[in-house]
């Protein structure tokens, strides 16, 4: 009687932890699906469409990078705005990264590949907007950062985000 009710009790326990392991590993899966990253796509090109597709040849793309309360965000200037939101521009299209909060600077750095050929970090901020010219098609990861200019504690915020650059070169 003892053995069959040890038995029963280690085969639930057991039964119950193999449900649980395979819940986190299903839910585990999900989130790696969730938080791809457009530029580990096969094709990063074929996400973009009109409404992630920010400015053209005759108009800039704007490009605001923000101090939020937990981070920075960089918005740019398309139908449905999200902070750090991948989009997209077309080769010769004039990006300008500004800063509409008031005492904010701002640093984007696309690390040692960027779209537009100057090599180095764009700075600028609130009193200071920087236009560059997107010219090398392909998929870049950036951060942005913005500080607070009089704030004491937590005056600076970084994000991570993507731009994809589509056609041609100048």
């Amino acid at each position: 009687m003892k053995i069959q009710r040890s038995f029963a009790i280690c085969s639930s326990s057991l039964l119950l932890s193999f449900f649980l392991l395979l819940n986190c590993v299903l839910a585990q899966a999900q989130s790696k699906n969730a938080s791809k990253y457009a530029c580990l796509e096969a094709s990063p090109a074929a996400l973009c469409n009109a409404s992630i597709t920010c400015g053209s040849a005759s108009t800039p793309c704007t490009v605001d990078v923000k101090r939020t309360a937990s981070s920075a965000e960089a918005v740019a200037s398309i139908a449905k705005p999200k902070g750090n939101a991948t989009f997209c521009v077309n080769a010769g299209t004039t990006l300008t990264w500004q800063s509409a909060s008031k005492n904010t600077g701002f640093v984007v750095d696309f690390g040692p590949s960027d779209p537009f050929a100057q090599g180095g970090t764009i700075i600028g901020g609130s009193d200071r907007s920087v236009s560059v010219v997107a010219k090398k098609p392909g998929c870049y990861k950036y951060s942005a950062g913005a500080c607070v200019s009089g704030a004491i504690y937590g005056m600076c915020g970084n994000a991570n985000a993507e731009v994809i650059v589509v056609g041609g070169g100048n």
